[in-house]
């Protein structure tokens, strides 16, 4: 879903009125991932200090510049810590999977130096670990940066996405609202947003990000916020607002692969396929992730361009092999590939495995997509409704529940959710848009 980037502030200051005037109902889920947690302490001294911009080039240049800091500095931890952070930046946005690899060289040689109350290697060793979709690890290393430092934001920022990405809802709400009381900045403000947006108030998501955006202090978490209000705007039937975010981020950021995927899903909106095709592509020349190709791949073939989708989908069975291989846990991009284009009962197992590791809302979607076309479809049902159980307001998890209520014969649901779907945003899909219209019509049409 979401990946909203942290930069802790360099101060801590007194606690704010940010419990009346920001968030005044209890906080719900953050998720801040495709891959990744978004926290880029990297190339600062302390843990309070990020540059989080996003491009081609730039986590590579800024990783080259560390490695030349612990060249010159071999027995520093905060530099090998540093190190560590800018690596991970480096595979979130290029999809180099070694540079995780490298990252936990270096965040391990910093814990080497400093076994203890080495605060920098333990948020990195979180930021990895979410990054690695290891989420219980996450948590353990988030826990100790914590008590470290109880004080630092950056530590809330890590805790929360792994409570939220492990399902705990009440416990990331309190990790958002102590991170906000010690610094409402962007990065605490963006969290603050898409809280509200998992519980479907899309209107003070919006608010609070509009307010993440005025207090970005980087091009990276400008950017950002650019990317996730042209998602809301999209996702709120909205695909002028959605283009005009999406160009106003990349003004700042050109080759952010975020902003090129946002720019390219407003144009599919408004029926510009040769500049969303264009858009994909370049965000997949910039970082190959699975989303990217997915998505590429089924607006290809909903222009009947099988030549170029399946090009695309062999990519995604490619790294789909080198995940099993390596024994990563499944993401829900390739769950719902593997059921759409694939194996559905591979598919089912795929997500089982998943959602036992990361009981979050987007997981169970997933499974109860697997499910549904394994022809299991009373499980689906179960795993759709906590998928939605929230109030999220999201068109593709109202479809899948929709197709699955039309499958178990419960007309009268099947064509509200279906509705529904289309309602929030009528291109929500380029296959299953266009299907849940036919279905409704079907529905209408039967006596």
């Amino acid at each position: 879903m979401h990946r909203p980037e942290d930069r802790p502030a360099p101060a801590i200051p007194r606690r704010r009125r940010l419990r009346t005037t920001v968030i005044t109902l209890a906080l719900g889920a953050v998720m801040f991932t495709v891959g990744a947690v978004g926290l880029s302490p990297a190339g600062s001294g302390t843990p309070d200090t990020a540059d989080t911009t996003v491009s081609a080039s730039g986590p590579a240049r800024g990783a080259e510049a560390l490695r030349e800091r612990v060249r010159r500095l071999p027995k520093d931890p905060v530099g090998w810590a540093d190190l560590g952070m800018a690596l991970v930046q480096q595979a979130r946005t290029t999809a180099d999977q070694a540079a995780y690899d490298r990252a936990e060289t270096a965040l391990r040689r910093s814990l080497a130096l400093q076994p203890a109350e080495n605060l920098h290697a333990e948020i990195g060793m979180g930021a990895l670990a979410a990054a690695r979709h290891r989420f219980r690890e996450a948590l353990t290393w988030a826990r100790r940066a914590v008590a470290t430092s109880p004080a630092t934001p950056a530590s809330y920022g890590v805790l929360a996405d792994a409570h939220t990405q492990l399902g705990q809802y009440r416990r990331a709400e309190e990790a958002v609202q102590k991170m906000a009381d010690l610094r409402p900045d962007s990065s605490s403000l963006a969290r603050a947003s898409y809280t509200y947006e998992l519980r479907g108030d899309t209107r003070q998501a919006r608010t609070l990000m509009e307010r993440a955006l005025r207090a970005a202090g980087t091009p990276g978490e400008r950017a950002f916020a650019h990317t996730h209000l042209s998602s809301l705007a999209l996702d709120s039937g909205d695909p002028a607002t959605a283009l005009r975010q999406a160009r106003a981020g990349l003004a700042v950021v050109p080759r952010d692969p975020g902003l090129l995927e946002a720019r390219a899903k407003a144009h599919a909106a408004r029926g510009e396929s040769r500049q969303a095709v264009a858009d994909y592509t370049a965000a997949v020349a910039v970082a190959p992730l699975p989303q990217y190709l997915l998505e590429l791949g089924e607006l290809q073939e909903s222009l009947r361009h099988q030549d170029e989708a399946e090009g695309l989908y062999a990519v995604l069975r490619a790294q789909e092999t080198l995940r099993r291989a390596a024994g990563a846990p499944a993401d829900v991009d390739a769950i719902l590939f593997e059921a759409d284009h694939g194996d559905p009962r591979r598919a089912v197992t795929m997500a089982e495995a998943a959602v036992r590791e990361r009981p979050f809302i987007a997981v169970h979607d997933a499974y109860a997509w697997a499910l549904h076309r394994a022809g299991r479809d009373e499980q689906a049902l179960e795993q759709a409704d906590r998928a939605l159980a929230l109030g999220t307001r999201s068109a593709l998890f109202l479809y899948h529940r929709g197709a699955v209520h039309q499958a178990l014969g419960d007309t009268t649901s099947a064509r509200r959710d279906l509705r529904r779907a289309l309602s929030l945003d009528p291109s929500f899909h380029p296959l299953h848009a266009p299907a849940a219209r036919t279905a409704v019509r079907r529905i209408d049409n039967t006596p």
